[in-house]
Order: structure tokens, then sequence, then C-alpha cells
């Protein structure tokens, strides 16, 4: 039996310019440690290699310490690697694969980065690479592994970086093309990919395994590998999905009709809400009294989350009699309040937003100054 560990796009080096920089150091950080669960992980499962489906770096800039960083946490895994040139990380003349060759290594690495036959376990196991040589093809570099030949008795794995035809979103396919039934075609057993990061199986033994640790909030299922377990040539490929990441990115959407009880009860259910990147979008409207309830629940999950980024333009402040009697003015003043509130309840009058946040800080101000809970 081969078995096999898959993984992809591990985006070292990724810079997470849009964060603070303690939290993008934290980010850049666990990419490491993701690479150490992986090999710990492989070593554990007794795996025969680790193929590693492109992008591993984030670009052939990335600094020689992030390198060492990486080779460092390769070694929890005696057995090989195999590396292949992804689009961020091609196999350029001068490329972070040169560099990494001129490395004292911790671990047994093989750069694929020639479209050749890769041996391993006395013939047992072949893997067919298509390196990329530049960022974008038009060609589908899967095609050498039809022709390619090899003993009946060795399991035939391909490994390749880019967009299954026909079955992505076409946003996904602008390069790097591959026939969606490669594997049939080169009667492989497997044929492991990079790319796309999510963990699915997108054609019949053909497998994105996905970014192990997560760089964006997804639609799809990111933060896995792949264990693949082979029993022999023509045989089909056990599948496992194995669970890497840390960080929990997530996309919430939450309607607020009167009240914030569906975003308590959504955010309760969070289980690591310090590992959580929460990318939250309200809708629905609420009173003043409910709208300063939710600024002050939000203030505490927002030192509670790892990150909390919010979207809450269709969330709309309807106050009520209730609410501008806690603005207890009369004469001219209330006139203006009663005028805010015109404005704020009109979707046509272009000053509605201004109107909405006039309204709400005069609330917030009025009960401050009555000492009003």
């Amino acid at each position: 039996m081969i078995r096999i560990l898959h993984t992809a796009d591990w985006q070292i080096g990724k810079p997470f310019g849009n964060f603070e920089p303690d939290r993008r150091g934290e980010l850049r950080a666990e990419r490491f440690a993701a690479v150490a669960r992986i090999a710990a992980l492989a070593e554990e499962r007794g795996c025969d290699a680790v193929l590693v489906a492109g992008d591993a770096f984030d670009d052939n800039t990335v600094p020689d310490r992030d390198l060492n960083r990486t080779l460092d946490a390769m070694a929890g895994f005696g057995g090989p690697w195999i590396m292949l040139p992804g689009n961020h990380d091609a196999a350029l003349s001068v490329s972070v694969w040169t560099r990494l060759r001129r490395l004292t290594t911790r671990a047994t690495i093989v750069v694929a980065d020639r479209p050749e036959p890769v041996v391993l376990k006395d013939g047992a196991l072949v893997i067919f690479p298509a390196p990329l040589t530049r960022r974008r093809e038009g060609a589908d570099l899967t095609e050498w592994f039809d022709h390619a030949a090899t003993p009946s008795s060795a399991v035939r794995a391909g490994l390749a970086h880019g967009a299954v035809l026909n079955r992505l979103p076409e946003k996904a396919e602008a390069g790097n093309p591959i026939a969606d039934d490669r594997a049939d075609r080169a009667k492989l057993d497997y044929l492991a990919l990079g790319d796309w990061h999510g963990f699915v199986e997108i054609a019949p033994r053909t497998v994105y395994s996905g970014t192990p640790e997560p760089d964006r909030y997804p639609a799809n299922a990111p933060g896995h590998v792949a264990i693949v377990e082979i029993d022999a040539p023509g045989v089909a490929p056990r599948i496992e999905r194995v669970r890497i990441a840390r960080f929990d990115w997530r996309s919430m959407d939450v309607r607020l009709d009167g009240g914030i009880g569906a975003l308590d009860d959504a955010l309760a259910a969070l289980t690591r809400p310090g590992e959580t990147l929460l990318d939250l979008t309200l809708s629905g409207s609420l009173s003043l009294r409910e709208r300063v309830r939710l600024d002050e629940a939000l203030a505490g999950w927002q030192a509670r989350l790892f990150d909390l980024r919010l979207s809450d333009e269709g969330l709309l402040d309807e106050p009520d009699e209730e609410d501008l009697d806690h603005i207890d003015v009369g004469g001219f003043v209330r006139v203006a309040i009663e005028r805010l509130r015109a404005k704020a309840a009109d979707p046509q009058d272009p000053e509605r937003a201004a109107a909405q946040l006039a309204l709400r800080m005069a609330y917030v101000e009025h009960r401050r100054l009555s000492g009003s809970d």
C-alpha cells in the first residue's frame, strides 16, 4: 500500500498587509506552524511521501530567513517532500528554488521543477510533476502524463497547479488549465492539485487539498490536507480530509429586526473567538436603544476576537417614540430632532446616513447627561 500526504498553497511569506503589525506577525508565523503540523501528521501516519502541489511560497523574493524557518518546520517528517513550483513561486532561472538548493536542508526535499518522473519507493510510486516556469500558462502542462510509461506494478500520481477546466468558477480559469479528465487519460491513481484554496475532489481521483492555514474569508473549505491511501495500481484511493488550520476565518450575515438577540446567539456559538477572524455583515433595523446596545456588544467582541471586520450599511436606525422621549428636549430642538427623524426614515434622502448618525449621537449624549442606564 502507498500512503501519501497531499498539501498545497502554504503561501509562506504572505504579508497580510491589511492587518495591524502584531496580528500580521502572528498570521505570518502561523504558516510555519502549519507546516510543522503537516510534518508531524505525515510522520505519525507513516506516509511514504508528502506532495506539495505548488505555491509553498508566496513569491520568489521571500527572504532566506523564511526559507530556513520552513525547512526547520519540515524537519519533523523523515520521508521525501516533493515540492512543485506554482504560479506564485514559479521555477524561474533565479527563484526561491535555486536558493533553496543552496541551503543546508533538514528535510529530504525533491524540487520537482522539471516535467519528468520522480520515482519513489524503489519504483512502487511514480510522481508526474507539471511545474510552472512562469506565472501564467495557456497550455495544459499535464498533457505529458498521458504518454509517460511506468511498470504495471507502479502507482501513478500526478502533481499540478492550476485550474481544472469546466469544474471551477469561471474567474478561477484565467490560466494554467488542467483537463478535467486528466486522471482518466493518464491512468493516474491520484492527481494532487494546488491553486484552489479549498478542499474538494473536483473530478474522479482529482483533488485540491486547499491551503492548510486559511488566508482569506472563504466560500470553500480551506484548512486541510489530504491523506491518500492506494492499495495497488488501478484501485480507487481512500482520501481522508484532515484539518490542520489553527485560525478560523469566518463570514457571517446576521439580520437584526428590532433587537440584537440574533447576533448575541450567533457570536456565542463561536467556540474559539480568540482564534477567529470574523467578517460580519449586519442588516435590518434597530431602535436607538438597541443600536446603543449593539455598539456596546460589538466593542466587547472586538476585544475578544482575533479580528473583526464590520459592514453595517444595510442596518438602519429606526427611532421610536420611546427613543425620542429619552431625548428630553422641547421647542425648536425637538422640532430639529423630528426633522432628523424624517430624513433618517427617507431612503431617497441623500443626507439619510448623516441624519441617522446625528440622531444616534443625540440619543447617547442625552442619556449620558441624564445618567440613564
